[in-house]
């Protein structure tokens, strides 16, 4: 499991007063609020960067990062990831995983037979949409309990019923 989950990434500057637009990747916008540090990665390695939420709007969240007091000072910033430590990212309830946990994990039927493996999750709809690296290309599959009925993190593995799947999942030509 990864220590640090990305959670935003800053877009452009906003105003004259050193405030930053960032596009949230949280499933809680509101959590901007209480955090009080966020990290940027660097290499290997995170650095810590305070900051403070200004305000919630229309989806983007606003905020001032530390060391930015004008326009020119956010865009050094513009294009960069924000990550929260796993220690202070939000509680998860039951059979619920970070989609960070996902990417890698690979998708074995009843069989034992390995499918593909996760490479990124699309949230464009009330259902998810996983998104495979397989031999045939890449395969995309609604993230339903009747197809994928677990999923053991720590393992980077999910079950799959094969049946179930090859009703659903959908190759890129």
């Amino acid at each position: 499991m990864l220590e640090y989950m990305m959670i935003g990434e800053v877009l452009r500057p906003q105003g004259v007063k050193g405030e930053a637009k960032v596009k949230p990747y949280a499933a809680d916008v509101d959590a901007f609020r209480t955090w009080k540090q966020l990290y940027i990665k660097s290499g290997s390695t995170y650095a810590p960067v305070s900051f403070k939420c200004t305000r919630i709007h229309d989806g983007f969240v606003y905020m001032i990062l530390e060391g930015c007091q004008n326009p020119d000072d956010v865009e050094k910033f513009r294009g960069t990831q924000l990550y929260i430590d796993r220690a202070h990212a939000a509680a998860l309830e039951e059979d619920e995983v970070y989609i960070s946990d996902l990417i890698g994990c690979a998708a074995i039927d009843e069989t034992g037979k390995e499918i593909g493996v996760v490479k990124d999750v699309l949230q464009h709809g009330p259902v998810d949409v996983y998104v495979f690296s397989t031999p045939k290309g890449s395969m995309m599959a609604p993230a339903l309990k009747a197809v994928f009925p677990a999923v053991h993190v720590a393992e980077k593995r999910m079950d799959v019923v094969s049946k179930a799947l090859e009703e659903v999942a959908v190759f890129e030509n």
